[in-house]
């Protein structure tokens, strides 16, 4: 039974009660509550999954920042002598950080690229999850890897910089 009221639905319990067993004294009243209570009630659950879900790829997201920083920083600590050898003849400290940012957003475009096609084919077993969002929703498919993009080339950055200040001579000793 659904009862429109101005108040509060627990103050319109007791009348409802009272009501019902004028009517008949035999059918039960129980779990009175707010419309909102009951819709609120019937999406906790996928409110739960949004939640895991999305701290999970925020986590996802971090860890990949943190992994990229990881190998182009191993990548310029192993490549510290050849990045002296080009400096010492004249190369230029914004041509040093193309370098090292070219070769890791280059990865990341290669990565991206197959990211990106997977979960074109992925998206179709999700669509049940999905609420007011088409599986192949533009703006998704745009934002995620623009994110991802901007992580890594945050990432590479610091190493990046770090390659920029090398002395060639220590370099190449």
């Amino acid at each position: 039974v659904v009862v429109k009221t101005s108040g509060a639905p627990a103050a319109a319990g007791a009348d409802l009660r009272s009501l019902m067993k004028q009517i008949d004294p035999a059918v039960p009243v129980y779990r009175i509550s707010s419309m909102e209570e009951r819709i609120g009630a019937t999406l906790q659950e996928r409110r739960f999954i949004t939640f895991l879900l999305t701290s999970f790829a925020a986590l996802a997201v971090f860890l990949a920042g943190i992994g990229i920083y990881g190998v182009v920083s191993f990548q310029v600590t192993q490549r510290t002598q050849e990045i002296g050898i080009r400096m010492a003849p004249g190369a230029k400290r914004m041509q040093v950080m193309r370098l090292v940012l070219g070769h890791a957003l280059g990865a990341v475009a290669v990565g991206t690229v197959i990211g990106v096609a997977g979960a074109f084919v992925v998206t179709r077993s999700l669509s049940s999850l999905l609420y007011r969002v088409a599986p192949t929703d533009p703006v998704s498919f745009v934002a995620a890897p623009a994110l991802l993009f901007g992580l890594a080339l945050l990432a590479s950055y610091i190493p990046a910089a770090k390659a920029m200040r090398i002395d060639p001579i220590v370099a190449l000793r």
